[in-house]
């Protein structure tokens, strides 16, 4: 994963209704459910099918932080799948989302002007047609350099052509992200 898929999730995740289980066991409990099985949560968590049982059990109740991770993430990643799908769809369909950036912008100017790249840091609400790209990529299976260019076309035709108002033939180049949220 990387800053931008990272972003998108955590967007969509703001969205929940109900937080995820607290416990390691619930969390256990709620994998072997949507995975149908103990074997398969243990190939995903990378410990043994014994382990899962136990932590299903409540024999073990503290996972060291790494296997807690992991867990956390796996459980959020498949937590309430209407409710992020109806977020999707709202962002892509009429919200879109508000993209907090710090990243080096440049692009490509006319003669005679200055097209170094620079940091720059950018707020800025992204119409509902550069969501639903962003998230059909992403579904899609799209690489992080990928969204990336995406988002950096999103906020070069939003922030430096003004909507297409400005300069038409110019060439955003979006690199080096310092810091990117997404909020729906």
């Amino acid at each position: 994963m990387g800053i931008v898929d990272d972003g998108l999730n955590k967007a969509v995740q703001q969205a929940f209704t109900r937080s995820i289980p607290k416990s390691a066991g619930a969390q256990m409990r709620y994998l072997v459910k949507q995975l149908k099985g103990t074997r398969a949560v243990a190939q995903q968590l990378g410990v043994s099918q014994r382990t899962v049982e136990r932590y299903v059990k409540d024999q073990i109740r503290r996972p060291r932080p790494d296997l807690a991770q992991r867990l956390a993430d796996a459980v959020r990643q498949r937590w309430q799948p209407r409710v992020r799908a109806e977020a999707r769809k709202r962002a892509a369909t009429s919200t879109g989302v508000v993209v907090d950036v710090r990243a080096r912008f440049g692009f490509t100017a006319a003669p005679g002007t200055t097209d170094d790249a620079r940091i720059r840091h950018l707020t800025l609400a992204l119409p509902p047609q550069y969501a639903a790209r962003l998230f059909e990529a992403q579904q899609a299976g799209a690489s992080e350099q990928q969204l990336r260019e995406l988002a950096g076309q999103a906020l070069g035709e939003v922030y430096f052509r003004d909507g297409g108002r400005r300069a038409a033939g110019l060439d955003v180049q979006f690199t080096d992200i310092e810091q990117l949220e997404i909020d729906l």
